[in-house]
């Protein structure tokens, strides 16, 4: 699964970039994205790969804190440009006269950079949080990765203010997106009902079906895990939860994204013929 979503995810950025025709914002965040959930899985995956296979599982006290940084900023990198491109399609399906002034590629970038500082910062923010917490008693972590819910669970300090910190701030930051995202599809939906023909309405509607997908699996999975009080933490379900959007779910975005879309199977044509020649 990990060399399925590190090719898919790879030929997916070598697709768009290696054709003009899709040198445009939807696929310029997607792009983005691909890269994303390429560092995204390298972060959990390789190490959890190394624990199945070895006897002693074990990781560094820093080891921890550097994985949970990193799993937290990209993952809350995938969840702006999953906002970004909601913004995008909500322009190009309600606005699309103005399209390319409003999502001009200054814009992109500046949304592009916003999303993965923002997400750092985020990041940052919960690690030195978790680095004042004592740990004292059990330091097995009953998951697969250094998470914050099975971090919290294993510390002996007062944990108390600490889930109402990392409940809030994780409720800014994934919430905000996702919210985001919602707006956008309602007034999708409005003007996809204001069209007459049935076919212009599928046309416009196929337009967001793959990234409304993506949204359904990374935030529905996401949302469980994180929205809930540490006292109702299960082991089995939260490591379900958390495979579907650290593992399938970018897995999945290559083959959602391009089998059921002409631009991208035509571009990934176009590269085939270029490899052979």
């Amino acid at each position: 699964m990990y060399l399925v979503t590190l090719l898919g995810n790879l030929l997916i950025i070598l697709v768009i970039h290696s054709d003009s025709r899709l040198h445009t914002p939807m696929y310029f965040f997607l792009s983005i994205l691909s890269f994303t959930d390429i560092c995204f899985t390298s972060v959990i995956v390789p190490k959890m790969l190394v624990n199945f296979l070895s006897e002693t599982k074990t990781i560094s006290y820093i080891g921890c804190l550097a994985q949970m940084y990193f799993f937290m900023a990209f993952a809350n990198t995938d969840s702006y440009l999953l906002a970004s491109m909601a913004i995008d399609r909500l322009v190009a399906i309600c606005n699309p006269l103005h399209y390319a002034m409003v999502m001009s590629h200054r814009r992109c970038i500046i949304l592009g950079v916003a999303s993965c500082v923002i997400s750092h910062l985020h990041a940052l923010l919960r690690v030195l949080l978790m680095s004042r917490l004592s740990f004292c008693a059990s330091h097995i972590i009953k998951h697969f990765f250094c998470d914050t819910q099975p971090v919290l669970k294993l510390s002996c300090s007062d944990t108390s203010s600490s889930q109402v910190v990392v409940m809030t701030e994780t409720l800014a930051v994934i919430m905000t997106p996702f919210l985001c995202i919602i707006f956008s599809y309602l007034r999708i939906i409005v003007a996809i009902l204001k069209v007459l023909s049935a076919s212009g309405k599928w046309k416009a509607f196929s337009t967001c079906g793959s990234h409304l997908t993506i949204v359904v699996l990374f935030y529905g999975s996401a949302i469980y895990v994180y929205f809930r009080p540490l006292s109702s933490y299960s082991v089995v379900k939260d490591r379900v939860a958390t495979v579907m959007y650290t593992v399938v779910t970018p897995m999945l975005n290559p083959f959602i994204y391009s089998l059921r879309n002409k631009d991208m199977t035509q571009g990934l044509g176009k590269l085939k013929d270029r490899i052979k020649f």
